[in-house]
């Protein structure tokens, strides 16, 4: 009997990993994710400075493949990492370049401030999905096969309502170029001239780019991954099978639903920017203004811009991003099993 309390059961859910091991899984997803992406978009944001020069107070849209960040230029001189000398021929080109005139450390220049935001965002993302999900197909009956739909857009809902007033703060932060230490009057002061729906700003425009990819990735993803699992007649998905459903279902829902939605968030993200105060309410604009503008400035395409270059990053991070974490999760989801054996065999014997 000792033995038997010594060795005592891993409590699983139905999917056979517990939240937490779920939660780790996406942790150690995102990490792996954002070491591979973030050297791409660190050269798209060189190659937009050299064409375009980002002085003080103006802002960009940084992707480590999970999350775009508004990033605050603070200072007018050089030695910010997207001000760096250089003049660049390619995409190529910069890679080589950057490597040569400044390390290799160079291309992972400003990860560790998205990784503050892009890993919680991601671990409250996936581990919702996989509950929601299995909740959700329990409850859906013969409808079962939609639930990754809802659970996908519900699961995007709650991490961005989490994560939307932490990533405004942040940047209100780094525009004022104030510390952490200085957290509590920011936010104190930004509730007492707007309330505390200003801590949500962007809350929406966020919502319409990122809910209907999240919505059409995950069904179409488990979709893939099912179809695959059934040709290579295999009952469990193997890393290639993960990685492959990842990144065509990544590439067809931006297709489907971001294309058009890209280049207009990065407007309204930016709005306001100049001056310190981020997207304030005199300073911002409607969704239908903001694309008006667009249209206006450089036709229809203009909506369209930049989603080459998006597409092609945000492909392979799906990929590794959702390889990684169904890994992780056979992993513990073994680990378990083996666990819950040792308590039987010692009964046995």
């Amino acid at each position: 009997m000792s033995g038997h309390s010594g060795q005592s059961p891993v409590p699983v859910e139905s999917n056979g990993i517990t939240p937490f091991q779920q939660m780790v899984a996406s942790c150690s997803g995102a990490l792996l994710t954002s070491l591979f992406v973030t050297p791409l978009d660190v050269v798209k944001i060189r190659l937009q400075a050299q064409k375009s020069p980002l002085f003080k107070g103006k802002c960009f849209v940084y992707c480590n493949g999970l999350m775009d960040h508004i990033c605050v230029c603070t200072n007018g001189n050089s030695k910010a990492w997207y001000k760096a000398p250089g003049h660049f021929n390619s995409t190529l080109d910069a890679f080589i370049k950057i490597v040569r005139r400044e390390g290799v450390k160079s291309l992972w220049s400003g990860l560790p401030p998205t990784l503050v935001m892009a890993v919680p965002a991601t671990v409250i993302y996936f581990t919702c999905y996989d509950q929601l999900c299995a909740a959700l197909k329990v409850r859906m009956g013969s409808h079962a096969d939609e639930a990754p739909l809802l659970a996908g857009a519900l699961a995007r809902v709650g991490s961005v309502t989490v994560i939307s007033p932490l990533e405004l703060i942040r940047t209100k932060l780094q525009a004022q170029r104030q510390s952490y230490r200085e957290l509590s009057e920011v936010i104190r002061s930004a509730v007492q001239a707007e309330g505390w729906q200003s801590l949500w700003r962007g809350w929406g425009p966020t919502l319409l780019r990122d809910v209907p990819f999240s919505a059409m990735y995950w069904y179409n993803y488990e979709k893939g991954k099912a179809w695959l699992c059934e040709h290579y007649h295999t009952r469990e998905p193997t890393f290639a099978i993960t990685f492959l459903s990842g990144a065509v279902s990544g590439s067809v829902s931006i297709l489907a639903v971001l294309s058009a939605e890209f280049e207009f968030f990065s407007r309204w993200s930016c709005n306001g920017c100049v001056g310190v105060s981020i997207v304030s309410s005199r300073a911002s604009s409607s969704t239908l203004t903001v694309m008006s503008r667009i249209v206006a400035e450089n036709g229809i395409g203009g909506l369209f811009a930049g989603f080459l270059p998006r597409l092609i990053k945000v492909a392979p991070a799906c990929a590794i991003m959702i390889s990684s974490y169904e890994f992780g999760k056979a992993f513990f989801r073994k680990h378990n099993q083996e666990r819950l054996l040792v308590p039987q065999q010692t009964s046995n014997t």
